[in-house]
């Protein structure tokens, strides 16, 4: 019989295997980012910078100690690689092995996001083997019909595809655009470079999304990864049986958890400090798990037409006490230093005590200098009026 556990005590879980309150805080700063990567199995990469991109993002949220250099000098150590986990990401290098699949089968698409010839191929390879690393912009576009915002000049769609099929690696970046290598000239001698087998890359799967996340179902463990999903299924059965996993019950829904998971009571204890999350933060990118386990309805909305939004562009979740409590919209113009709140939107049911106050002003001053900003700025949209709720958040705030 599956265990039941309050929807509480599975908040507390989620949260606490997330490292969002990290315990040990006597590790250097670039051995703590370090440490939060291993744990979490990958950190999304993510373009838009309204605030700090995601990757810096998610690893502040987990090390106030962050700095931006850390991600640049594990990657030089090699102990950190650039590839696609369900988006681009950083990971663990101890994990490369694991990704080949993937990269067996992109190469056994025709295309991947754009055509690519075979010839440009083979000149990129060529080009990059003789003159060393090289960028999209170190190659010409020889193309003479205009392209458009989606779409790649060949050379670029070439390295794009080279690196998805594990070709060529990211040795770096300069601002935000990638310098590619070749992978034999990145990968170090110690890296396992064996082809897993289905039952390896289940059990690879199974493990790094329990320790990250305390619990899942086969759809959020398989997430994006269909094709492994009837491997995956069996391992799960197979490993019950065994009696090395366990059933948990939260309300109706059922997880798989290892036997371990309520061996530490640290945590299961209450955070009474508040974090704003990245959108793409591991612990909100499945909405559907943060629907069922936090009752919290959440959409990035800066794909979505202006019209439709309800909440604002880029709107950062707020976790308080292992809660989804409310969402903000902000942006950081870090010419002026300014850092603007567009609008604030507080959860129904939440009631504002003093302590969150204290929190989420401590937490939001913070935020804003990670981002390189020194003054904050409401900067309602005129069609938007905050609740009484939210209105009280942000005159304490502003009454510094």
């Amino acid at each position: 019989m599956p265990e039941r556990i309050s929807a509480s005590t599975a908040r507390s879980l989620a949260v606490s295997h997330q490292m969002l309150y990290p315990l040990d805080s006597t590790k250097q700063s670039i051995e703590a980012t370090e440490s939060i990567i291993q744990h979490l199995g990958y950190v999304q990469i993510d373009t838009i910078s309204v605030v700090e991109r995601a990757h810096h993002h998610i690893l502040w949220s987990r090390n106030h100690r962050y700095q931006h250099a850390h991600l640049d000098i594990l990657r030089d150590q090699g102990k950190i690689f650039e590839y696609w986990a369900h988006a681009a990401s950083y990971l663990p290098m101890q994990d490369y092995r694991m990704y080949m699949p993937e990269m067996e089968r992109i190469r056994g698409r025709v295309n991947l996001w754009h055509k690519v010839d075979p010839k440009m191929k083979q000149h990129v390879l060529e080009r990059i083997r003789s003159e060393g690393p090289l960028r999209s912009r170190d190659f010409a576009d020889n193309t003479s019909s205009k392209r458009g915002i989606w779409r790649w000049k060949p050379a670029k769609a070439a390295l794009e595809t080279l690196f998805r099929e594990g070709e060529l690696m990211i040795v770096g970046r300069e601002g935000f655009q990638k310098v590619f290598d070749l992978r034999e000239r990145v990968l170090q001698d110690w890296v396992d470079t064996r082809f897993p087998s289905p039952e390896e890359q289940s059990d690879f799967l199974i493990d790094r999304y329990l320790q990250a996340n305390g619990f899942g179902s086969i759809a959020q463990m398989t997430y994006l990864r269909s094709a492994i999903r009837p491997h995956l299924e069996k391992r799960l059965n197979e490993r019950e049986e065994s009696g090395q996993l366990i059933r948990v019950q939260v309300g109706n829904t059922l997880y798989y958890a290892n036997l371990d998971i309520f061996e530490s009571t640290i945590r299961l204890r209450r955070n009474y400090r508040v974090r704003l999350l990245s959108p793409f933060d591991n612990l909100v990118i499945q909405r559907d798990r943060i629907l069922a386990l936090f009752d919290f309805d959440y959409q990035i909305e800066c794909y979505i037409p202006e019209v439709k939004r309800k909440h604002g562009y880029f709107s950062l979740p707020v976790l308080w006490n292992n809660r989804l409590v409310a969402r903000m919209d902000c942006k950081a113009e870090r010419k002026s230093r300014v850092f603007l709140i567009r609008n604030l939107i507080v959860e129904p049911e939440f009631h504002i005590s003093g302590r969150f106050l204290e929190a989420f002003k401590y937490e939001l001053y913070s935020f804003m200098r990670f981002n390189g900003c020194n003054r904050l700025q409401i900067d309602l949209k005129s069609s938007w009026t905050m609740s009484s709720s939210a209105s009280d958040i942000m005159d304490a705030v502003l009454s510094e």
